[in-house]
């Protein structure tokens, strides 16, 4: 049986019989005037992170009752991961309320991108996807960065209404709202949220009074399947995952030269003039360049040590699946999701990308 009170981490209803399951904590920490689960206390405390038995329908159910309410939603994207992190259905899940759309991570960005490009482009990306926002912003919650202006916008854009903050697992959605409990709480020592660069960190609605008669709602958020991170462990997560602003790599390619991208990934520069491959990923993730005649090769012999991640002997990480792409005149983006992108201006060009199966690649109009 559930206790009635939620945790004040996570949002899962606390319960002390099962410390298997999710919600678990100790009968006497329930006691305490603020009550977190023990996965949250050992993710805070420890950055241990415990499995947890919920679906992804589960997450979903919350999702789909927002468009039986009057009220404002606020989707979160992240900027670094723009198609990877959208919410197919968005327009489902919102019915006829108005939707503010927000690019977090706006610090992982060169600081020579116009934020005004930025925000233009994800507009015309937004409408490819079948959504018209009310208004897009572009944020980081991490710095700190248009948090203000958002929360304006929210106020100015809910009339009074209730907010619910969606989006897809890792976007900021909670460290956004924890910049806002930190900036606009009137209590002396406000409770933060649970975050972490783990997928899945909140478990269920989290609800926060904006005033008397309308609150503030974090919902967990929607697991994609076909982002690269939950393929990978917490250590290579960390590598992949960047924390500050990302150091372009400019590679001349000519065709015939392969570039591997840890051993999570592989771009083959099959046919056309030479051009330039500019790599957006961490900084943390090295980069190989090599012929591709011993491409093949030289995954075989170094998979695992010089080209990791994934690290070590990873027996569930899926096989490379090829696809073939022929680039148009313009600057164009090929992404693969959860990892980054190439930035290729090689009018006519033809590469061929290898992911691990299930692993969603695209191709965009270049966000810079």
């Amino acid at each position: 049986m559930g206790s009635g009170i939620t945790c004040a981490g996570c949002g899962i209803e606390l319960q002390t019989e099962n410390s298997s399951r999710a919600g678990y904590a100790p009968a006497q920490a329930l006691e305490k005037e603020t009550v977190i689960c023990r996965r949250c206390f050992r993710l805070k405390h420890y950055n241990e992170v415990q499995d947890v038995h919920l679906t992804d329908d589960d997450f979903l159910k919350i999702l789909n009752e927002l468009s039986s309410r009057d009220a404002l939603i606020v989707k979160i994207v992240d900027i670094f991961d723009f198609s990877g992190s959208w919410l197919d259905g968005i327009q489902r899940f919102s019915g006829s309320n108005d939707v503010l759309l927000v690019g977090n991570k706006s610090d992982l960005l060169p600081k020579s991108v116009r934020k005004s490009k930025v925000v233009n482009w994800m507009k015309r990306q937004a409408k490819e996807f079948g959504l018209k926002p009310a208004e897009t912003l572009l944020m980081s919650a991490q710095t700190g960065d248009g948090v203000e202006e958002t929360a304006a916008w929210i106020d100015k854009l809910r009339k009074g209404k209730d907010v619910y903050v969606v989006g897809a697992t890792n976007t900021g959605k909670s460290s956004f709202i924890n910049q806002l409990i930190r900036r606009f709480s009137d209590g002396e020592s406000p409770v933060d949220i649970t975050t972490s660069n783990i997928p899945g960190t909140t478990l269920d609605r989290i609800d926060i009074p904006l005033d008397e008669t309308s609150t503030l709602y974090d919902t967990p958020g929607i697991i994609n399947r076909h982002q690269i991170a939950h393929l990978l462990n917490k250590e290579d997560l960390k590598t992949i995952s960047p924390k500050k602003e990302i150091k372009q790599l400019i590679h001349q390619l000519n065709p015939g030269q392969t570039l591997y991208f840890g051993g999570l990934a592989r771009m083959d520069f099959v046919k056309g003039n030479p051009g330039s491959f500019v790599v957006n990923m961490s900084n943390e993730l090295p980069v190989h360049r090599t012929k591709l005649e011993n491409a093949d090769q030289l995954y075989e012999k170094h998979a695992g040590g010089m080209l990791a991640p994934p690290t070590g002997k990873e027996t569930a990480f899926p096989a490379f699946k090829k696809s073939s792409w022929k680039l148009p005149a313009v600057k164009t983006d090929l992404v693969i999701s959860g990892l980054g992108w190439i930035t290729v201006h090689a009018p006519g060009a033809e590469v061929m990308l290898h992911v691990p199966e299930g692993v969603q690649v695209s191709m965009r109009e270049s966000i810079y």
